[in-house]
């Protein structure tokens, strides 16, 4: 019997290591080489697997980025030697009962008002520590910050607290991706003024960030007075819009295999909700792969013209996408398909390729989302 480790994979994600490697050289020479990159690695480094990630940019990058507690925890017990080298950023305000291990775990947290700051200042106190702090700024994400127009009054009554150790500002880009410039141009400026105030009242604090990847890729020029950009999709090789995406490497291949070929007849419905019905004569040779939405393939992308890899050319899917299959359609291939065969869902196989991109646009979603719905039961392997 086979070892689980030698047996052949039903549906794997092959990172490329040496593309994410790429991708960083390739942003620090849009951003500048001498101005420090902080490393989005939330929601399991975008599904890549934030042990092996982290672990390849411990020494090309100046911080790391998670979403929450947990996931910085995960960092620091899991990837020890990278977590102890960097600063590690927490882009969600914690929750009021996390304070505590956020202060013991030095971690760098977000601070939208003055209960935050005082609830981490008071913790701080008793402990005889000072907690590491980022003031955010709303300048029209609406998710996280301060309204820009009450900064001046913020930043005074923040300075007040002594067990606080404000480090930063930051803000966040909503449509940096997006063709029409007019809105984030005009959130460049109002951030500007704001670190401009900030700077007055924190002369030593040393990080001003509100470059996301689309806003590193397309606004470096207009952001030369802040000192650090947060990176995420573009690491993977995914550029947002499409924006420089000629720079990147996509270090994500999804493949799985051909677990069953059948020749159906005209007119044989397939999968469920009956919403393809076979139309060639005198039959459809399709193809079942052993994917579905259970592994993150996403449902969203049934009768949308998705199409997989197989032997080097598109190959449509059929039908309703199911919890763990897909059906294709192989009629056409000139190299006869056979179970076992490798079908590429997002990657490249000959001359043809499936991105991050494409498959988004098809499903109506965006790259971040077929990134991280792809599940656990997917097992990743590192070049």
């Amino acid at each position: 019997m086979p070892k689980p480790e030698n047996r052949p994979s039903r549906c794997l994600a092959r990172i490329d290591l040496s593309a994410i490697e790429h991708n960083v050289r390739a942003l620090k020479k849009c951003w500048g080489a001498e101005r420090p990159l902080m490393a989005v690695v939330k929601a399991d480094a975008y599904g890549h697997g934030i042990e092996a990630v982290a672990d390849v940019l411990s020494d090309q990058v100046e911080m790391f980025a998670v979403a929450s507690l947990n996931e910085a925890l995960c960092l620091q017990q899991n990837c020890a030697a990278a977590a102890a080298a960097k600063d590690i950023f927490l882009l969600g305000p914690a929750l009021p009962g996390e304070y505590q291990e956020v202060i013991d775990n030095n971690l760098i947290a977000p601070i939208s008002n003055l209960q935050e700051a005082e609830s981490f200042n008071r913790l701080a106190a008793k402990h005889n520590t000072r907690q590491r702090v980022h003031l955010a700024i709303d300048t029209g994400m609406g998710r996280i910050g301060t309204d820009s127009d009450n900064t001046a009054a913020f930043f005074d009554q923040v300075k007040v607290f002594e067990n606080l150790s404000i480090e930063g500002l930051f803000s966040h880009f909503p449509c940096a991706d997006e063709s029409d410039e007019s809105f984030t141009l005009a959130q460049i400026g109002q951030f500007k003024q704001v670190s401009e105030l900030f700077h007055q009242h924190y002369p030593a604090a040393k990080h001003i960030h509100i470059a996301n990847s689309a806003g590193l890729l397309r606004f470096a020029e207009q952001l030369d007075f802040t000192t650090v950009a947060r990176s995420g999709l573009a690491l993977y090789g995914v550029a947002p819009g499409g924006y420089g995406q000629a720079q990147l490497k996509p270090a994500m291949t999804l493949k799985t295999r051909i677990t069953l070929i059948r020749e159906l007849p005209c007119g044989q419905s397939i999968s469920y909700g009956r919403t393809f019905t076979t139309n060639r004569r005198p039959t459809t040779r399709v193809a079942t792969l052993s994917v579905g939405y259970g592994d993150g393939y996403l449902r969203q992308l049934s009768g949308k013209g998705a199409e997989v890899l197989i032997t080097g050319q598109r190959c449509p899917l059929l039908g309703t996408i199911t919890m763990d299959q897909i059906m294709v359609d192989v009629s056409d291939l000139t190299i006869s398909a056979k179970v076992g065969d490798e079908a590429i869902l997002l990657g490249s196989q000959g001359d043809e390729q499936i991105t991050a991109l494409e498959m988004a646009g098809k499903a109506d979603t965006i790259a971040w989302q077929v990134f991280t719905s792809i599940s656990k039961r997917v097992k990743r392997v590192y070049d």
